[in-house]
């Protein structure tokens, strides 16, 4: 069968592939407590061990005895979308019009529908490096290209305002950001993010922002959205991180005025809604009581943060900057090879911890890089430490 010339731009997800191999060693005797193993400690995905919390669920069930189960609008529910824009409001001190939001299916699908109302063939869109892989596939989906960045320690892993404008060209079409990222955790300033977003502006194009980590934010330096920055600014965010419910695929778009009518016209033909079961239930994130427990579980994460970073430096995984947000750890493993791809491996077999090879986060110099996805408990990170040791050593 033949296939489309675009897959050759689309690499294999080894996050994925890795994960495999984790769930194999897992099921494996060495794994097993009932025949002497220790069970594996997965620290390889940024899935928080949250769910979603009590209200959010029981609200699921409501809509689902009531049979609330219908299409919505393809830009989704509107007491929805009124109650984000109250959250903006509440959290961030912005004024985002309802109107100006889409709800979408997860922000995969937000990706998509940005990449596809804006991007075609022949252009580029200026990315980090390293960053998500996914993000860049999006681009290359719509037969785009992605162009990355090389951003290192001294730039915290994200493009500034000069790099954009020194790798802006003719077909230059836009940024995409992520911040907080992945898999650095690390996030952009305030004042370098209205610097990109004016360069970028100022060149006519578009300035696109992952926000999807951003509830996330341990510094109160870096806890602010792009929005800020100009109605021009398309954020891409999500219920999955901050508001715990990965397995609902539920996100949404912020957009300027002028774009929502192109953005429903392709969401009402490639995904006519998001899950409507979820959108009810996401009525409830925004609850106080919901809202409360959002907020001690962002401080565990920060606690988890504290722990694991001193932790992964004193094993010689040296983490060249500090997260500020989300749930991840990008360490340098080279003390230890010159393949953190070869070292994860060894690392399952032998501490039984899973871990992300820096593989699919870009090429200036992740094959040195690891990712730790801090996303579990205090007991299990203390534990993956303490194997880690035991092999590193």
């Amino acid at each position: 069968m033949k296939l489309a010339r675009r897959l050759d731009h689309i690499e294999p997800f080894y996050v994925m592939e890795c994960a495999k191999a984790a769930a194999r060693i897992a099921a494996s005797r060495a794994c097993d407590p009932l025949q002497g193993g220790e069970p594996m400690i997965f620290l390889n995905i940024g899935e928080p061990d949250f769910t979603a919390p009590p209200l959010v669920r029981e609200a699921a069930e409501r809509c689902l005895a009531e049979g609330r189960t219908q299409y919505t609008p393809a830009t989704g529910l509107e007491a929805l979308r009124e109650a984000l824009s109250g959250w903006y409001a509440e959290r961030f001190g912005l004024d985002i019009a309802p109107g100006r939001i889409v709800i979408t299916a997860g922000a995969s699908a937000a990706l998509q529908l940005a990449c596809l109302a804006l991007f075609e063939a022949g252009d580029e869109v200026l990315m980090p490096d390293p960053s998500y892989p996914c993000n860049r596939h999006f681009v290359a989906a719509v037969d785009a290209r992605a162009v990355l960045l090389p951003c290192g320690p001294a730039e915290r892993y994200q493009l500034s305002a000069r790099a954009v404008e020194q790798a802006w060209r003719s077909q230059t079409r836009g940024v995409l950001l992520a911040s907080p990222s992945n898999p650095t955790g690390t996030s952009i300033a305030a004042d370098e993010m209205r610097r990109i977003a004016e360069a970028v502006r100022t060149r006519g194009g578009v300035t696109l922002v992952d926000e999807i980590y951003l509830g996330l934010s341990h510094e109160a330096a870096y806890g602010h959205s792009a929005l800020a920055h100009g109605e021009d600014v398309i954020s891409i965010n999500s219920f999955s991180k901050y508001f715990s419910m990965t397995g609902w695929r539920l996100g949404w778009l912020v957009l300027p005025p002028a774009l929502v009518p192109a953005v429903e016209k392709l969401a009402q033909n490639l995904f006519i809604c998001a899950s409507s079961v979820a959108q009810h239930a996401a009525l409830a994130c925004f609850a106080p009581a919901s809202i409360a427990e959002y907020e001690r579980r962002r401080a565990a994460f920060k606690a988890r943060r504290d722990l694991v970073v001193p932790g992964l430096r004193a094993l010689g995984l040296d983490v060249p900057v500090m997260p500020d947000g989300a749930f991840y750890a990008w360490a340098d493993s080279s003390r230890f090879g010159s393949s953190s791809w070869d070292l994860v491996f060894e690392l399952m077999d032998r501490a039984h911890v899973a871990l992300t090879p820096g593989r699919d986060f870009g090429r200036n110099g992740t094959e040195t890089m690891l990712r730790l996805s801090y996303a579990n408990s205090l007991s299990q990170l203390e534990e993956a430490l303490h194997r880690l040791r035991r092999v590193l050593a």
